[in-house]
């Protein structure tokens, strides 16, 4: 049984500052080194971004995958939703879903990913739960939070936080050194290794969850 209970789902809860009708969705790329081998790329040096509009952003039904004109591919991330202080506020279970077909025509002409990975839906969000630690908490193997991805009860993609080699603490230290970022701004920190094409009718199961399977965040949905 889950028992996550995230007040952006429900319209009479007052969230108070952060409660927005706009917001950016920063995401990392390559945090995690074997994901950036499977890939084929090096991994940078430093964190690099690019940036989703919210108008990607989902949170309920299915995914959308049969009306999209190109591939549609999934990628778990621990999706951070920061405070007015770009600390973490809450914490949940994300898709960075990728038309890699797309971005790889585009990145081959060395063009923007824009068409690549901002279509419709393609951040996907499950709930939030309350996380008032740290950046550097998020890693600690102390509370070893852990990525699950399950397509058709396959497991497909699985690493815990502290695998990241790119950590979170230093996502948010570069994002803030130029970035207009603000109160209710999403970071995702990034997918481990294993993603992989969605098909219509597949069904999608991911979790945030500690190591004795404790489930922090999910997604439970089926690919339209």
């Amino acid at each position: 049984m889950h028992f996550v209970f995230d007040a952006w789902l429900d319209p009479v809860f007052d969230e108070g500052e952060t409660l927005g009708v706009t917001m950016a969705l920063w995401c990392t790329i390559r945090t995690f080194a074997k994901h950036a081998l499977e890939l084929g790329n090096e991994q940078p040096a430093t964190p690099v971004f690019f940036v989703k509009p919210n108008n990607c952003l989902q949170r309920t039904g299915p995914l959308l995958v049969s009306s999209h004109p190109g591939e549609v591919h999934h990628e778990i991330e621990c999706v951070v939703r920061l405070n007015k202080h770009s600390q973490p506020e809450a914490i949940a279970v994300g898709l960075d879903l990728t038309d890699r077909m797309t971005q790889g025509e585009l990145r081959a002409e060395q063009l923007p990913w824009t068409k690549g990975k901002c279509f419709r839906g393609s951040a996907y969000v499950g709930g939030f739960v309350e996380w008032k630690d740290t950046f550097e908490s998020l890693v600690d193997e102390q509370h070893d939070l852990r990525l699950q991805l399950r397509v058709n009860d396959v497991l497909v993609q699985s690493a815990r936080l502290s695998e990241m080699t790119i950590s979170p603490s230093s996502q948010i230290e570069e994002l803030l050194s130029w970035a207009p970022v603000a109160a209710g701004d999403y970071l995702f920190t990034g997918t481990p290794a294993g993603v992989g094409q969605l098909h219509p009718r597949d069904r999608v199961y991911a979790t945030l969850e500690t190591l004795d399977g404790t489930v922090l965040s999910y997604i439970d949905t089926q690919c339209d």
